[in-house]
């Protein structure tokens, strides 16, 4: 007799773990908070598939340069120190982590896992038929304004064989719509990606109800879990009590409310935001994706809008935009593409990206038999989340990983 999962967050990472386990032969029950799927974190992200440029952001350094940055009006971080111990143990964490040691160790789990989510997409849209998402690969230019970060990240490539060092004559020539931006350098991979989250959330909803395999609670919030010994035996409603086989946390950094005796996650939420610009037909809009290092900014033509994506803001569980905060992201933007589209009529939005200290997720098994995470992607939970679902599939039905486990699996009691 199948077991039937349970899985509590319909973001995109529940939703990719709630596929990954109906095509390997799960029974599943997908419940989510909100009214509709996708409508948190995974709405209006960067877009970017970013395989190859997943370093984690606790690095050699940044804690200084993020100093740096407080004292800025135009920083790409904030940090609003509050009374919350859970913010203060998050940042010791990250601290401990700002070695240039544990960055490249983090970022090679990183790059495998992100790696085997590329493929695993890959087979879900050749061999599914998985489309309507604006999916392109469309390749990405990361382009520097400084020499010093340029030469740095010359000298220091994901992957060699893939990535291509350019001149700023090269970017241009590879962009048009650069134009006379100042940059100095940057460097292109092909073979990145683009996509909508939100319409690829709504593509697997589809497929999912389609399945017969799949049942999705709708507007229903957990309010508890329910467990005796070493296992997890229900999830509480409010109106009904929900029996569960196997149980999996993929509701980003709300995760954490879910109270278990022992069960400690390292997750701070940290604030996006996001400007989803309107182009006609007048409009010049990169079709490459851009990375403007040093202002840490994204852009990514999605369909008929360019999404502009940046901040990185350790200010609470506020998810309330701050209207200061957008204003200085449109600004940028339009100084740097300013014919890309119409910045007066573009959509606003934040998101709560929940993140690790280290930026490395939390997949597999707890204390609890029975229990599973699938947390913690932060910024690059579209890029990450096909991978993370794969494995969360293999490992609940006790198959061989299709990727060494080492540094994803969660060390929590």
């Amino acid at each position: 007799m199948s077991q039937r999962v349970c899985i509590i967050g319909g973001g995109v990472i529940g939703l990719a773990s709630a596929y990954a386990l109906v095509r390997q032969g799960f029974e599943v029950t997908l419940v989510e908070a909100q009214e509709s799927l996708g409508s948190q974190t995974s709405f209006a992200n960067g877009g970017q598939l970013s395989y190859r440029y997943v370093a984690p952001l606790a690095d050699a350094g940044v804690p200084w340069q993020a100093l740096g940055w407080m004292l800025k009006g135009d920083s790409p971080l904030k940090l609003r120190p509050r009374l919350d111990p859970a913010q203060w143990r998050w940042l010791a964490g990250f601290l401990g982590a700002c070695r240039h040691s544990v960055n490249r160790r983090n970022g090679a789990h990183l790059l495998r896992l992100a790696l085997l989510s590329q493929s695993t997409l890959q087979s879900w849209r050749e061999e599914d038929g998985l489309q309507g998402f604006d999916w392109r690969r469309n390749g990405k230019l990361v382009t520097f304004r400084e020499q010093k970060s340029f030469e740095h990240a010359r000298h220091n490539l994901a992957d060699s064989g893939q990535q291509q060092v350019l001149c700023a004559a090269e970017c241009t020539a590879l962009e048009p719509a650069l134009g006379d931006t100042p940059f100095v350098g940057g460097i292109y991979t092909p073979d990145e990606e683009v996509a909508d989250c939100h319409a690829f959330c709504q593509q697997l909803a589809t497929r999912l109800r389609a399945s017969g395999r799949c049942e999705i609670l709708l507007g229903q919030r957990v309010r508890g879990i329910h467990h005796g010994g070493d296992k997890v035996q229900a999830i509480d409603l409010g109106e009904r009590v929900l029996p569960v086989d196997q149980l999996v946390l993929t509701a980003g950094h709300r995760s954490a409310e879910l109270r278990l005796p022992g069960l400690q996650l390292p997750l701070y939420p940290l604030k996006g935001y996001s400007l989803s610009v309107p182009i006609g037909p007048q409009h010049r809009a990169p079709d490459i994706s851009i990375t403007d290092y040093n202002r840490k900014i994204v852009y990514a033509r999605i369909g008929q809008q360019l999404r502009v994506a940046a901040m990185v803001d350790i200010v609470g569980f506020d998810p309330a935009p701050d209207p200061g905060r957008l204003a200085l992201m449109r600004r940028q933007a339009a100084q740097t593409f300013a014919e890309a589209g119409d910045y007066q009529a573009a959509v606003e939005w934040a998101g709560m990206r929940p993140a690790t200290p280290s930026g490395v997720p939390l997949i597999g098994a707890t204390a609890y038999r029975n229990l599973w995470l699938n947390l913690g992607h932060g910024a690059l939970g579209f890029t990450l989340a096909c991978g993370s679902g794969q494995l969360l599939g293999e490992l609940i039905g006790q198959r061989c990983t299709s990727i060494d486990m080492q540094g994803l699996t969660p060390r929590v009691a």
